[in-house]
């Protein structure tokens, strides 16, 4: 497969394209720490509010396959430092889109003027560690016991950070 083209998100155009997959990976309560049984409404919210700037991933055939945002993780004089959320469709998983969208958005980052990128909540048994620490993320901390993960009982999670 052709590297996944990477594009600014139009709620209009691409919301319902990202709703299937987000419902699918926060429902399935192994990554992100948000209410399993989050509504639509409240999903768009969390995910493309207006202080967000969100990507989406296509294929060659135009779908979206995964999407990102990123956005200032404090406010203040702290604002420079950014936070980012990924997701990847799971039946397009293991093509290197997660890489993809990482890699733009870090770009993006340091091009909006961001100084690092931190991670507040990296559940400890999500699959896309080991692609965070390939990009330079480390982990700072963990916060164990933190997450009830549905498979694994009670782990830890990992507070991860990267200088831009």
């Amino acid at each position: 497969m052709r590297r996944a083209a990477i594009t600014p998100c139009s709620l209009v155009e691409d919301w319902p394209r990202i709703w299937p997959f987000w419902h699918r990976i926060v429902a399935a309560g192994e990554t992100y720490a948000w209410d399993r049984d989050t509504s639509e409404e409240a999903a768009r919210s969390l995910w493309m509010n207006a202080a967000k700037r969100v990507y989406v991933a296509e294929d060659a055939d135009g779908a979206v396959v995964g999407s990102a945002y990123l956005t200032p993780n404090y406010g203040g004089p702290a604002t420079r430092i950014a936070n980012a959320g990924f997701m990847v469709d799971p039946d397009h998983a293991g093509r290197g889109i997660g890489r993809a969208l990482a890699e733009h958005v870090l770009t993006e980052a340091k091009v909006q003027g961001y100084r690092g990128m931190v991670f507040n909540a990296v559940v400890e048994t999500n699959p896309a560690v080991p692609l965070w620490t390939s990009l330079g993320f480390t982990i700072l901390a963990t916060v164990p016991q933190a997450y009830e993960h549905p498979r694994h009982g009670l782990v830890g999670l990992y507070i991860m950070y990267k200088a831009l």
